[in-house]
């Protein structure tokens, strides 16, 4: 049986795994400096296995740091400008940003606003957060979060994660009126639920919940954008070595975290790009998703990066391979999912079981005759 920890690790509360502790840093506004993307890339040579994942909230693990180098790593992001004042700040600090904010924009000023309101939420639960997603339109609307500001047609508007329509938001009001549907949220019982798309209770009745998000925008995609150069990562893992190479002899002054497994360049048009890095939207690699799998996680009983690799020129659409029934390296349903279970895997179509028990030979067997 999987254990759910049941919270996200952060940089002051770390999580133990099979190669170490791992390390999640949360750069504000999902932004960091040429100098401290530099230092972090330093800091996960020096005190990790050298890699970097990127995850779908936007932030950064640091993988492989052993009880030595905790400290250490520690001492380093801080001063970096990368640690908050106490682990449960940290915690709270699960705010998803429109990738492409702009300086004191809607999306950015809603962040930060909430950034320095934290104390004044309730108690939620560990995993849930907020999407600051104000731009032209939704961009994070398939990503992870509870509570949701958006544009709608006449104004920003506020969405709980399950409903299709949220409220007509005012000018300066916003994180008002989304700090109130959060104690909603605890005084309602949501706790029992744990998210808010699982939590059934009526919307409050002091608001009307007729606004409708405009239609999403597409998410960036590899290659290059108006704020710079886009680049994905296998599985989402970044070679820290890899990266610092392409800061040094580029000309990117900040990178942006995204949610989908690529960061952005800023200001860059193009760059001698290791292989690590991908500006290549259709490149297979940026398919499919793996979680670490075995031995580096506890929880999965089979290995996965090294099948997902051989799988990702024979499966068409999304592919997910997981060592766990706990599927956490993607967030929504793929179009084909391997599940790892007792050193083999669960073979799911379209959400379908199509066989159980695979060894990979077996597995990579199929879609070859597929």
């Amino acid at each position: 049986m999987a254990e759910v920890k049941g919270w996200c690790p952060g940089a002051l509360r770390p999580m133990q795994s099979g190669d170490g502790w791992v390390v999640r840093v949360r750069p504000r506004l999902a932004r960091l400096s040429r100098v401290q993307a530099l230092g972090l890339c330093e800091a996960a040579q020096t005190h990790g296995a050298g890699l970097i994942d990127l995850t779908n909230r936007a932030n950064l693990q640091i993988r492989g740091v052993s009880d030595e180098s905790l400290a250490p790593l520690q001492d380093a992001l801080a001063a970096l400008g990368l640690l908050d004042a106490s682990p449960d700040l940290e915690a709270r600090r699960n705010i998803l940003i429109a990738p492409d904010w702009a300086q004191g924009d809607d999306s950015a000023r809603l962040w930060l606003e909430l950034a320095a309101r934290l104390a004044e939420l309730p108690d939620l639960p560990a995993k849930m957060g907020f999407a600051m997603d104000a731009g032209a339109a939704p961009i994070l609307q398939n990503d992870p979060a509870d509570f949701r500001i958006e544009r709608g047609l006449n104004s920003l508007i506020l969405r709980a994660e399950g409903r299709t329509m949220g409220m007509a938001l005012e000018q300066g009001q916003e994180i008002d009126s989304l700090i109130a549907l959060a104690r909603w949220f605890v005084e309602s019982g949501g706790r029992a639920a744990g998210r808010m798309a699982r939590h059934m209770a009526p919307l409050p009745d002091w608001a009307a919940w007729g606004a409708k998000p405009l239609a999403p925008r597409p998410s960036l995609a590899p290659g290059e954008n108006a704020l710079g150069l886009v680049v994905g990562a296998g599985f989402g893992q970044i070679i820290a070595r890899d990266l610092a190479q392409v800061l040094t002899t580029s000309a990117a002054q900040a990178i942006r975290i995204t949610p989908w497994r690529c960061l952005v360049l800023e200001g860059v048009a193009q760059a001698h790009l290791p292989d690590s890095l991908i500006a290549q939207a259709d490149h297979p690699a940026l398919r499919v998703d793996a979680c670490a799998g075995a031995p580096l996680c506890p929880q999965a009983t089979v290995q996965t990066r090294p099948l997902a690799r051989e799988l990702a020129a024979y499966v068409q659409g999304s592919l997910h391979v997981s060592g766990c029934v706990k599927a956490c390296a993607r967030s929504r349903s793929a179009d084909t999912l391997l599940i790892g279970q007792g050193g083999r895997f669960d073979l799911y179509k379209q959400g379908a079981l199509l066989a159980k028990a695979q060894s990979p030979a077996q597995i990579l067997a199929h879609f070859r005759e597929d």
